[in-house]
């Protein structure tokens, strides 16, 4: 039952994600992710198979989530904010505590990674646009005529 309801709730949240692109849409999408990628892994793979379906999980969540120009960096931010959450939860609440740590963490690391991203991209843009250049090469050739 347990793991139908997280199902339900990320495949109805998911949805809504698929339509946006930005940093809150990144963090419920790393968060999501994370819980259901640590639920699978435990019980596929235990303590391991949960770390690790959190930081899939996170990683795919945060991406679909956010900007297309910023999705490597959510994707990495979510990874590692889940599988962090997932152990550092694990240790100090376990079982539940690993499935709230992952969405922390998953959350908390998707939306920073977008927001990273975009900053990141903002400045490239600014740094572009301030270094144009003159135009073409050979300015100084450009009107002579060559004859034969």
């Amino acid at each position: 039952m347990k793991f139908s309801s997280i199902l339900l709730l990320s495949l109805s949240l998911a949805s809504g994600l698929a339509c946006a692109g930005g940093t809150t849409e990144a963090g419920i999408g790393g968060a999501l992710g994370g819980v259901l990628g640590s639920a699978v892994g435990q019980s596929l793979g235990g303590n391991t198979g949960s770390t690790i379906g959190a930081a899939l999980g996170g990683a795919g969540g945060s991406a679909v989530g956010a900007d297309k120009r910023s999705r490597g960096e959510a994707a990495i931010g979510g990874a590692l904010g889940a599988a962090g959450g997932n152990v550092i939860g694990r240790s100090m609440g376990g079982t539940t505590g690993s499935l709230i740590g992952a969405a922390a963490g998953g959350g908390a690391g998707g939306a920073l990674g977008n927001y990273m991203g975009n900053s990141s991209d903002r400045e490239d843009r600014h740094y572009r646009e301030g270094h144009r250049g003159r135009g073409h090469a050979y300015g100084h050739r450009k009107h002579r005529h060559w004859r034969d």
